[in-house]
């Protein structure tokens, strides 16, 4: 087992059928959250994708995986690690465990925008497929949307998180 580790899906890799072709050795741990954190969208206009930013009082819903590190080398080609995620390592309770997970956070200089459609779809399909509720992703939609129109209002066209 030495060769596995955890790793935290709250992004596109909900999606079971997605996530089975990007990581044929992963199996489901379990579900859990990811406390005082929110889901957000980044990225260029129409192509932004989810991240996870603090925030009191909020709940990220998370499906643990367990992967291979091959499956580890394919999610970091994927997420664009080092360039556009970084690796960070944080516990979670699932089964009765606190367990350490690999969890994939954007970079802060990205700002915040709409997804495009197809990537919101498989956000959709991958919350369904987990029995999480869909007014946390619908949430971060409205969110993302609402603090890329602040930031426009206000001239930030570089929009990066400060």
């Amino acid at each position: 087992m030495n060769d596995q580790i955890l790793y935290a899906a709250y992004g596109s890799n909900l999606n079971i059928a997605q996530m089975t072709v990007r990581c044929p050795n992963a199996r489901m741990y379990g579900r859990t959250e990811l406390e005082n954190y929110e889901l957000v969208f980044r990225g260029p206009p129409g192509n932004a994708i989810a991240t996870v930013e603090p925030c009191k009082g909020k709940r990220v819903p998370i499906l643990l995986w367990r992967i291979s590190r091959q499956d580890e080398q394919a999610m970091d080609l994927f997420n664009g690690f080092p360039v556009l995620y970084r690796k960070d390592t944080m516990k979670f309770t699932a089964n009765s465990r606190t367990v350490p997970a690999l969890v994939y956070v954007m970079k802060p200089e990205h700002s915040p925008g709409q997804p495009s459609d197809y990537y919101y779809k498989a956000l959709l399909e991958g919350y369904r497929d987990c029995g999480f509720d869909l007014a946390v992703l619908e949430e971060a939609l409205a969110r993302s949307q609402e603090l890329a129109r602040q930031m426009a209002r206000s001239g930030d066209l570089e929009g990066r998180k400060k």
